[in-house]
């Protein structure tokens, strides 16, 4: 006997034609492959990237595919387009996008500056709303609150959907005096080149040679660090800003925002947190670990290996441990880790489907 097919959402038009912009970054690979595992109902995926990686052979299924340079006419008969690149070149590209009638997906958080543009993570979204909860498509949650009028969205950072998700259901257990949150930032979110940067620097170090700073300006290897250095491409404040501000927009009020500062781990993948939070009444670490449970996350057993970078890697899951602090009366552990590549690429999916699930037949416009 065949296995019964999800059921298919109100506004359900069938098969999409998909662009991933940024194809062969770290975002891209694990959108497209999430994509075809999550079985995404798109009939035609099309790869595209800068011109440097224009030409790069790649596979769409079993079908053999290039990465292409995106060109005037990439986006002509689009559905949706997800952006995975560098902030540049979505800004450089987005447009273009949008004037085709495609919907949008923004991964790179270059458009979250747009007023238009709305940050949005499904997981949240059915957990504030689960009565709201549109059914499940190819093992992909649609989402709630659709909007009509959407046509392009930002995907929300990976940390701040762990922590508005834990948070959102500790303070639904009990009242929260006080939480302070430090997230530990893996190089895989600089992409390719802040891994190879900090893959690079180990072997420098070890065999006694100058290291390249061109991603951070700072050993990174071996190290951990509050702040980038002077010619750094990016920043850590800029990291903690956006974090805070998706985690303001997801959460809608019904968790409180915690202090928040952000390091830099020498880690390749996945996020890990260490959540400290008071209780305003009496309750338990079992309690607590209740109340976390459930969808997308799972409390891992003293008997099994602890939440880390490395048993993260690869899971569609939140790992979690809690503990009770050892000096303070009322106060508590929480440790999380969990992969952002893969959470950034199923929030993108899920929110893809939200959009066309509010989009007539046919192209997206």
């Amino acid at each position: 006997m065949s296995e019964a097919r999800p059921s298919r959402p109100a506004g359900w038009h069938g098969l999409h034609r998909v662009a991933i912009v940024g194809a062969s970054t770290l975002k891209g690979k694990e959108l497209k492959e999430t994509l075809e595992d999550r079985n995404f109902p798109s009939g035609d995926v099309i790869l595209l990237d800068d011109d440097d990686a224009q030409g790069q052979l790649d596979a769409i299924g079993d079908e053999v595919t290039f990465i292409q340079a995106v060109a005037r006419d990439s986006f002509d008969d689009v559905d949706l387009v997800f952006f995975a690149s560098n902030e540049d070149f979505t800004l450089k590209t987005w447009k273009q996008a949008q004037k085709s009638g495609a919907g949008i997906v923004d991964l790179s958080y270059a458009l979250e500056v747009e007023r238009t543009m709305r940050v949005r993570s499904p997981w949240l979204e059915r957990e504030l709303r689960p009565e709201a909860a549109m059914p499940v498509v190819g093992g992909l949650g649609v989402g709630v609150g659709v909007d009509l009028e959407a046509t392009a969205v930002v995907a929300a950072h990976p940390a701040a959907t762990m922590l508005a998700l834990l948070l959102t259901r500790l303070t639904r257990a009990v009242p929260l005096r006080t939480a302070s949150a430090i997230v530990f930032d893996p190089v895989s979110e600089q992409g390719k080149r802040g891994m190879d940067e900090l893959h690079q620097q180990t072997l420098n170090l070890l065999s006694f040679q100058t290291m390249p700073k061109e991603i951070y300006d700072m050993q990174v290897a071996f190290n951990m660090l509050s702040r980038y250095g002077e010619e750094a491409k990016a920043s850590l404040e800029q990291v903690t800003d956006r974090i805070a501000r998706h985690f303001t927009h997801i959460t809608r009020g019904k968790a409180p925002l915690p202090a928040l500062q952000v390091l830099q781990a020498p880690t390749f993948h996945a996020h890990a947190l260490s959540l400290y939070f008071e209780p305003e009444g009496k309750t338990t670490v079992t309690e607590l670990q209740a109340a976390v449970t459930g969808d997308h996350v799972t409390v891992v057993a003293q008997d099994e290996d602890g939440p880390s970078n490395v048993t993260a890697a690869g899971q569609e899951e939140v790992l979690v441990s809690l503990r009770a602090d050892r000096s303070q009366s009322r106060g508590f552990w929480l440790w999380a880790a969990g992969d952002n590549l893969k959470i950034s690429a199923i929030t993108a999916l899920e929110c893809a489907l939200a959009l066309a699930a509010g989009r007539p037949s046919g192209k997206i416009q």
